[in-house]
């Protein structure tokens, strides 16, 4: 898909909430507000969330027993914050059909 394309197709979710994956491991989730030519993403009302560290994965490990062990991501509100498009690996959207239903759709 070229950039003026993508572009398009990125606009039909302004308004909408949106989780944006990005090359650092970092997601992203807001309020979609614009996008460009070069699929820049702008989220408002946005919340930064990291991967824990092995370190901080590794103990809940050891403390709890299993081979796996449910660990919180860190997150901080950001606000207003933009995405570069060269930065994206993954957008997913929340699509609500009926009140109280939400399903996550991977774009």
């Amino acid at each position: 898909m070229d950039n003026d394309a993508a572009t398009l197709w990125l606009s039909q979710f302004i308004g909408k909430s949106l989780r944006i994956h990005a090359s650092d491991g970092r997601v992203f989730g807001g309020q979609m507000k614009c996008t460009d030519k070069h699929r820049n993403v702008i989220l408002a009302l946005a919340h930064e969330y990291r991967a824990p560290s092995a370190d901080v994965v590794r103990k809940a490990v050891e403390h709890s027993g299993t081979a796996s062990a449910p660990v919180p991501w860190n997150s901080r509100y950001v606000g207003l914050v933009v995405v570069p498009g060269q930065h994206i690996t993954k957008i997913e959207f929340e699509q609500s059909t009926l009140p109280g239903q939400k399903h996550a759709v991977t774009l």
